[in-house]
């Protein structure tokens, strides 16, 4: 029935939830999860599950965790289910709350006992949603269309979760969205502050694999709206020189690489043996960020979260022009307020690698940190789930 499902298309997916939602009551204590649109299983709604699997309340609740192709390896008692098919259809009609870090499909109305909280999956540097000028992401018809669709996708969240005040402030204006702000810092950044000690790191490089005589260099770019080849399919080829990075660095470092889930393209890494480590999307990136000395990034939020560990950060940005002023544009002005170097080439940021001093960006730290990250101290999911207990227990 569920293969059937994808051949009977769209139109059918609306109707049969439209009738279950009719059909079936709510039940209470049941959850659904997802992340990346189902693509992995990590960021906040992963933090959050595992809190509540940490506390027992697994046992008393009924959680569900939607994924794309294969599952992935979910500790606890968490059912799992492939989106877009007919179990898919009936969890979201009768889950008592959603939780989730990207839009849902536009047909998925919650209902009236169902409460949605909606995680995000980052601090905004780059412009979102009704503040961008133009869109280039794949299955998008225009501007106009993906901005209506993603007011009105907004209208259904009613909870959203910000690290800082600067983030609640674009939230509202770039989502129009009318709900209620948690202010909370992120759950997935809450083994940040309890995961940071020299014996847990040692034991996380043990569980990976990761050899501890070298220093460890994370590499994690964002994706381009414009490098795509499906549906939700990007393409990324950077211009970084792997090669290079290795003959030049690979005596006293390692480098993981850690793509952003929407790029889903094959890479092979076998010619990098011994120097490139890579890590699926079971796996969570708070454990690389602990196990990394230092970050390489370009325009993700991944920055705002390592910065929460105060280790130098890296900012590889060689098509900065054209993803500035034609692709996203930008919230601040990058090239004042980032806390490290700005590199374009692989020579350059392998200079910057083995030459730029942390004391050289310790007030530009500083700031960052004050204004990005005035909210993160540990106790996100132990909120959200005092939250999620509370609706549970007054719906009783």
């Amino acid at each position: 029935m569920g293969r059937v499902l994808y051949r009977i298309g769209k139109q059918a997916m609306i109707l049969l939830y439209r009738i279950m939602c009719l059909l079936f009551p709510v039940k209470k204590k049941r959850i659904v999860f997802s992340s990346g649109a189902g693509k992995s299983y990590a960021g906040n709604p992963r933090a959050i599950y595992e809190y509540i699997t940490e506390q027992g309340w697994g046992r008393k609740w009924e959680c569900i965790w939607f994924y794309e192709k294969m599952p992935y390896p979910i500790p606890g008692a968490c059912r799992q289910v492939p989106l877009k098919r007919l179990k898919y259809l009936y969890y979201m009609a009768t889950a008592q709350v959603w939780i989730f870090d990207s839009r849902q499909p536009q047909f998925l109305i919650r209902r009236k006992n169902t409460i949605y909280i909606q995680t995000w999956h980052g601090t905004p540097l780059k412009k979102l949603a009704l503040d961008m000028d133009d869109v280039f992401m794949s299955g998008e018809s225009g501007i106009e269309e993906y901005k209506k669709n993603f007011e009105q996708n907004v209208r259904t969240w009613d909870y959203l979760i910000s690290q800082n005040p600067f983030s609640s402030a674009v939230f509202r204006r770039a989502f129009a969205f009318q709900g209620k702000m948690l202010e909370i810092g992120y759950p997935r950044n809450d083994v940040l502050f309890h995961k940071n000690t020299v014996q847990d790191i040692r034991q996380l490089k043990e569980k990976l694999g990761l050899p501890t005589d070298k220093k460890i260099l994370l590499y994690a770019p964002t994706w381009r709206d414009d490098e795509f080849s499906g549906a939700n399919e990007y393409h990324f080829r950077p211009a970084l020189s792997f090669e290079d990075m290795g003959e030049a660095l690979g005596r006293d470092y390692i480098l993981i690489v850690k793509y952003h889930y929407l790029i889903m393209e094959a890479v092979d890494w076998s010619p990098y043996e011994g120097f490139i480590y890579t890590f699926d999307q079971s796996r969570d990136i708070a454990e690389l960020f602990l196990v990394a000395d230092a970050l390489i990034t370009d325009y993700s939020s991944v920055m705002f979260d390592y910065s929460l560990l105060g280790r130098p950060l890296y900012f590889f940005a060689y098509d900065l022009e054209k993803y500035r002023d034609e692709l996203r544009g930008f919230y601040f002005d990058y090239d004042k307020e980032l806390p490290g170097p700005i590199s374009m080439t692989t020579a350059q940021l392998v200079k910057d690698i083995r030459e730029s001093r942390p004391e050289d960006y310790k007030e530009r730290y500083q700031a960052f940190c004050e204004k990005y990250n005035n909210r993160d101290d540990g106790t996100a999911c132990k909120r959200i789930c005092g939250l999620v207990c509370d609706f549970i227990k007054n719906a009783e």
